[in-house]
């Protein structure tokens, strides 16, 4: 019962999911290199798993609606 309810209660809590390069890339409408570099002058930061890169979208939202104002 213990591990039933600690269960239910993990499945509310939500794990962001991440995007790739290319799903980030396909999101802004923008080449995957555009987000390399901007990873590499630091313009946008992600997460590096390995040698791979993943985005919180709820974080790139973010990142827009402040390069907006």
């Amino acid at each position: 019962m213990l591990l039933s309810s600690n269960y239910t209660k993990m499945k509310r809590k939500r794990i962001p999911r991440l995007m790739t390069i290319e799903e980030l890339a396909e999101y802004l409408g923008l080449q995957k290199q555009t987000i390399y570099n901007w990873l590499h002058h630091k313009k946008i930061s992600g997460l590096k798993i390995g040698k791979v890169w993943r985005f919180d979208r709820k974080y790139i939202d973010e990142w827009l609606k402040n390069a907006v104002k």
